[in-house]
């Protein structure tokens, strides 16, 4: 069983940054990879990055690239989202998700993730 906790949410400036942790436990090998969504309010939750723990591959939603870094840390079992000049439109709630897939790139679609955590909070003030 696959189990994904989320930190490092908070309230930063407009222009800031934060790195937001994923942690897995259970198996987390193999064809996984881990997404980042969020969720603004009123909004459905969105694709925001994911890794392919097969060979690290990326990929981005638009509204990020040149702005945010996924990646990972094997041994420990945790994926990192580094988020720089962050904006008020970033706002939401964070989640990363596990998505078992052999496609040659992995979802931003929140339907192709099949474990999820919590969710951490990023607030972004103008």
């Amino acid at each position: 069983q696959v189990q994904l906790v989320e930190s490092g949410g908070a309230l930063v400036q407009s222009g800031g940054s934060l790195r937001l942790s994923c942690t897995a436990s259970g198996f987390i090998y193999g064809f996984y990879s881990i997404g980042w969504f969020r969720r603004a309010p009123g909004k459905e939750r969105e694709g925001v990055s994911c890794i392919r723990n097969a060979d690290a591959d990326q990929n981005y939603a638009d509204s990020v690239k040149g702005r945010f870094t996924i990646s990972r840390d094997k041994d420990k079992k945790t994926w990192y989202l580094e988020m720089n000049n962050l904006k008020p439109e970033d706002i939401g709630v964070y989640y990363c998700g596990a998505e078992w897939t052999t496609a040659a790139k992995c979802s931003l679609h929140r339907s192709d993730y099949d474990h999820w955590g919590q969710g951490t909070q990023v607030t972004v003030s103008s």
